[in-house]
């Protein structure tokens, strides 16, 4: 898909983390100037450290929590991608104040700055969270139900900041809701680490992963590449009913994680026959987490033109290959 974006000064908040650093390479190769705003609370520096001998690429190590940090960080800037946030529904269990302070007060400083310097448009990471108990499937954006999550709360609360700032303040606004992304850079370590590269760094340690629940739960994964291009699209759309409102970035299929565990089994028995032969385990459902979710990308195809490229066995064999030649 052929998208021009070039000679622009792009803000990536929380550009050392997965999704984050992945945009920061892309616009780089469109020679575009990207600015990193990063406090490395989840980012990784390894994420970011080839791009920093590129003259192009600044790094402002601050905290979208210090409203200073903010406006210096857009300063010139032509767009902004925010990115930065503590995501994880546990996370936000066990500590609603934190995940509140970074996911609202600093969306709120980030919109502040953004609509103080100028901006020609923010578009920010929205989640698919926000459709919380609404049964509906598959989930179309106007249609959501009450949060099940501190976390999907404040992702909800950042689309209703933007949706105020584009009609008072006339700031353009983009709100992207990803499904489960995953892909190269994703941490596989930690205690808030996601599925798939937690699993594939247990798979590649020949230890049992754990599945919560009986392992029919279901959700779209969407490769980063698909996140990519659905930021580019809404970086460049011109069409006015395209703006300020909200899309579904998935690819639009559901998988359970039992059928994800036979694809990483398979694709990594590539590389290590023994890991086919390696049992999976099972523990409680977790708490806060939706049995289901599968995006209707429609609106997202009818008003960004977006077309998602790669399905989850397109793009596990992708995140495979990397993970093995990374960890």
């Amino acid at each position: 898909m052929r998208i021009q974006l070039s000679n622009k000064k792009i803000l990536v908040t929380g550009g050392a983390g997965f999704i984050g650093s992945n945009l920061c390479e892309e616009f780089l190769q469109r020679e575009n100037s990207v600015v990193c705003l990063d406090n490395f609370a989840t980012g990784k520096r390894e994420n970011i450290e080839k791009l920093q001998a590129n003259p192009n690429f600044k790094l402002i190590e601050g905290d979208i929590r210090n409203i200073d940090d903010c406006s210096k960080a857009v300063q010139g800037v032509d767009y902004v991608l925010h990115q930065a946030a503590l995501g994880s529904v546990p996370r936000s269990i066990k500590d609603p104040i934190t995940s509140n302070e970074v996911n609202v007060t600093g969306f709120l400083n980030m919109l502040v700055a953004s609509r103080d310097e100028g901006v020609k448009r923010f578009v920010y990471a929205a989640s698919s969270s926000t459709y919380g108990d609404s049964e509906t499937l598959p989930k179309v954006e106007d249609k959501i139900g009450k949060p099940l999550s501190p976390y999907a709360i404040t992702k909800y609360v950042n689309e209703l900041y933007a949706d105020v700032f584009s009609k008072t303040y006339g700031l353009e606004t983009i709100g992207l809701r990803y499904f489960n992304v995953f892909g190269r850079k994703q941490d596989p370590n930690g205690a808030y680490a996601a599925v798939i590269p937690k699993f594939v760094g247990q798979f590649m340690k020949g230890e049992s992963p754990v599945i919560n629940g009986d392992g029919n739960y279901s959700r779209d994964f969407t490769y980063i590449d698909n996140v990519i291009q659905a930021n580019l699209l809404a970086l460049t759309v011109q069409d006015n009913k395209a703006v300020n409102t909200v899309y579904n970035v998935a690819y639009g299929e559901r998988n359970t994680l039992n059928d994800l565990v036979s694809c990483l089994k398979k694709y990594l028995s590539e590389f290590d026959n023994s890991i086919e032969k390696i049992e999976v385990k099972h523990g409680p459902n977790r708490m806060g987490d939706i049995p289901h979710s599968l995006a209707s990308i429609d609106k997202a195809k009818e008003l960004l033109n977006y077309n998602p490229v790669f399905s989850l066995e397109e793009g596990l064999k992708e995140a495979v290959n990397w993970y093995w030649e990374n960890l």
